[in-house]
């Protein structure tokens, strides 16, 4: 058995999950809603990953802040705000783009359908609501956005705690300092403990989505898949790879890195599950720990070129269903509406229904076609949760790369060593 469990070990995992994702595919195909029954060991892998997001967000950022002085860290987070919000606008009108392109819902009734879609809060809330009445409660609900808050907070006060002249508040901030490096250690141990699980996640996953789709839904809403995997594409060509080219990242090393992490992302469908691989995922691709401990909590949670696709596209299945033609002014406001909703959006399965419900609305369009595209969602959010995290992976790399620039240009010794 330990021979067994050895050799299962040192099995690369990138090959543990594509063979999981395989065979999750052959199982749901062929068994059908039946494959239902391997939907737990699914479920356990999800609440495993949900499980360590929290100390993981909390210990990274705090590490991040300090691993870097305060000057660096104000220019690595200015860089990343300018690149989220340009990526998630040009998202925008890809959706819209690609969505006039394939006109999905043309033919397409309402039925009287109705879904329940929670009730999104308004974007003074949603920023309000960033700063936590009770740290504990938002570290017990995983208010991500207060989480990332109070990560940063905490760590520039340790930061300014280690720098102190006084000698007691200085000894307290190397303390705190090592408490975090300590929590960080016993946080990835964890998580390689449960990475070695995600192969039977992953099957179980795939297995089950697969098999309760099946073929019927799929075909009658094909226009509305198809514009999304095509939008996404287009966003990975002429935005993800562009932004690459230009900052002149090393493109094969980079994707073959991040590999782990896509399929992960593909098969989860969510962002902040996908987390903890991306993080491991943006060491073998060669980014610093300095910037993608600090970029990849906070792209998770605010970060969602995929989601901002998704309303696109979704807006213009919206409009075709119910036969209104979309003005120019229209347009506007569904980028607008589309780019604010997708930061706001939390990166787990499904909450791309209340994002796009904010769009239907900003444009009078009734938000019970969001329905209608219900049956295919675990479909378009597999290829969504893979542009969101792709995004903040790409958005990892560029600004290192920037920062890599900016430090050899100030210290031109630098460029002569390794």
């Amino acid at each position: 058995m330990h021979a067994l469990w050895k050799w299962y070990r040192d099995k690369s995992f990138i090959l543990k999950i594509t063979v999981g994702f395989l065979l999750g595919i052959i199982a749901g195909l062929a068994l059908g809603p039946s494959a239902q029954f391997v939907s737990p060991l699914g479920d356990l892998f999800l609440r495993l990953l949900q499980m360590i997001i929290v100390p993981l967000i909390l210990f990274t950022l705090i590490g991040a802040v300090n691993s870097s002085n305060p000057k660096q860290f104000g220019r690595v987070g200015v860089k990343i705000f300018i690149y989220y919000m340009l990526t998630t606008a040009i998202a925008m009108l890809v959706g819209i783009i690609v969505g006039g392109w394939f006109n999905p819902g043309v033919g397409l009734e309402l039925t009287g359908e109705h879904i329940d879609v929670p009730e999104a809060p308004s974007f003074i809330d949603t920023m309000l609501a960033i700063v936590p009445t009770n740290i504990f409660q938002s570290l017990v609900n995983g208010d991500i956005l207060s989480i990332v808050f109070v990560a940063l907070i905490t760590g520039f006060v340790i930061v300014s705690m280690r720098h102190s002249e006084e000698k007691r508040i200085n000894n307290f901030g190397t303390l705190l300092y090592d408490f975090s490096q300590a929590g960080s250690e016993v946080t990835f141990r964890i998580l390689n403990g449960i990475l070695q699980y995600a192969p039977i996640g992953i099957f179980a996953i795939a297995a089950s989505k697969i098999g309760e789709q099946g073929y019927g839904v799929l075909y009658s809403l094909a226009g509305y898949v198809g514009a999304s995997y095509v939008g996404v594409i287009i966003q990975f060509i002429f935005v993800y790879l562009m932004f690459l080219l230009l900052l002149r990242v090393q493109i094969k090393r980079f994707f073959k890195g991040v590999w782990d992490a896509l399929i992960t992302a593909f098969t989860t469908s969510s962002s902040l599950a996908t987390l903890p691989v991306a993080i491991k995922a943006a060491e073998k691709a060669g980014i610093r720990e300095s910037v993608s401990k600090f970029t990849l909590p906070l792209g998770a949670a605010v970060n969602s070129d995929g989601s901002a696709i998704h309303y696109g596209v979704g807006a213009i299945f919206a409009a075709n269903v119910v036969g209104m033609e979309l003005s120019f002014a229209a347009m506007v406001a569904i980028v607008l509406a589309g780019t604010v909703a997708s930061i706001g959006t939390a990166g787990v399965p499904g909450a791309g229904l209340i994002g796009l419900s904010i769009v239907l609305t900003e444009v009078g369009l009734p938000i019970e076609i969001v329905a209608l595209t219900a049956g295919v969602n675990v479909i378009t959010d597999m290829i969504f949760t893979t542009c969101n995290v792709t995004g903040d992976l790409v958005g990892a790399a560029v600004v290192d790369k920037s920062e890599e620039k900016y430090e050899i240009a100030i210290n031109p010794d630098k460029s002569n060593v390794g």
